[in-house]
């Protein structure tokens, strides 16, 4: 009897334990979730059900998988998809292998899976196909053929906005007036958060006041808040065919669309616009103006060289050319 007795006293404690426990995996699992943006963790997860769905196809096991397996689902998807998309789905095995504690078959370390990827770069090239560049001139153009309604000046805020400090969709679909402060050079944006700072320290990113009043960031946001009335919250919202201003922000795919719309309305080929083309923009048109790399860098947040520098190239093609040299 007295050994049943330490035992009942004992027991909720092992009970409350493992409560503790299964509370502090699930809350792990959750940090684990968080630890790839959500637009990242479902592009993973569709890479891994079409891989898994060619093995079920094919009758082979997708986890854990062999480097032959790896090898043909890559010979096959060369057929319809880019470099870049079979160069993630190769990470997404990567991945799921070593969650799931087997050895990866998806690594350069593994030679056939190492030789058909090489050979496969080789044969489709690896350029990316991206959007265009907004350009100074072409966002004239479209400022002007932007409607004079409370659409129409949400849609130049956010077009200058945008532009001007070199901001990913996500970032100025996200910004808050709380985010804002006014200063006599302009406004001070104070990101919470973006792709290159998911634990959120942050990063301030100056709007100077425009020299033309027609494409200053500065004069046409405040316009449109006081047009809109918006005193706090979400800056960039959704309006209505009434006129009625959404409490909600923008949805990030929500700014690619209204950059396609608004280039489209100024007689631009819209297809070949996106959200990106702001940001984009920003750093070809700086560099085209004689702003060096680290100025750059500094407005868009970039932790990439190797990514500044290409819009650096493309801005300076016409620059220093040897071309321009030979006396034609």
């Amino acid at each position: 009897m007295e050994a049943y007795q330490k035992y009942a006293r004992i027991r909720p404690m092992a009970d409350t334990t493992a409560l503790q426990i299964a509370s502090l995996g699930r809350q792990a699992r959750e940090f684990a979730a968080s630890a790839k943006a959500p637009n990242t963790r479902r592009a993973y997860q569709a890479d891994w059900s079409d891989f898994q769905e060619w093995c079920q196809i094919h009758q082979v096991p997708s986890l854990p998988a062999a480097a032959q397996t790896v090898a043909l689902y890559l010979t096959d998807r060369a057929e319809t998809r880019k470099t870049s998309s079979l160069a993630r789905r190769l990470t997404t095995i990567n991945r799921a292998h070593q969650v799931a504690g087997c050895p990866s078959p998806a690594t350069m370390q593994n030679a056939l899976v190492s030789e058909v990827w090489k050979g496969i770069r080789r044969t489709k090239g690896i350029a990316q196909e991206g959007k265009k560049p907004l350009l100074t001139s072409d966002l004239r153009l479209v400022i002007a053929a932007l409607p004079d309604d409370l659409r129409g000046w949400r849609d130049r805020a956010l077009l200058l906005v945008g532009f001007a400090g070199g901001f990913r969709r996500s970032e100025l679909a996200a910004i808050r007036m709380e985010d804002l402060e006014s200063t006599p050079e302009g406004i001070i944006v104070r990101l919470r958060r973006s792709k290159t700072d998911p634990e959120g320290y942050g990063r301030p990113v100056a709007l100077p006041y425009g020299s033309d009043p027609l494409t200053c960031p500065v004069r046409t946001l405040r316009s449109w808040l006081e047009r809109a009335r918006i005193t706090t919250g979400p800056l960039f919202r959704a309006v209505s065919r009434l006129g009625v201003v959404s409490r909600r922000p923008l949805n990030s795919d929500s700014v690619a669309y209204l950059v396609k719309r608004a280039t489209a309305a100024a007689g631009l080929e819209a297809a070949g616009y996106a959200g990106h083309s702001l940001r984009a923009g920003l750093a070809t048109q700086a560099a085209m103006n004689g702003a060096n790399e680290w100025a750059i860098m500094k407005q868009t947040g970039h932790r990439s060289l190797t990514t500044v520098r290409k819009y650096i190239r493309e801005g300076t093609l016409f620059r220093d050319n040897a071309a321009a040299k030979l006396g034609l």
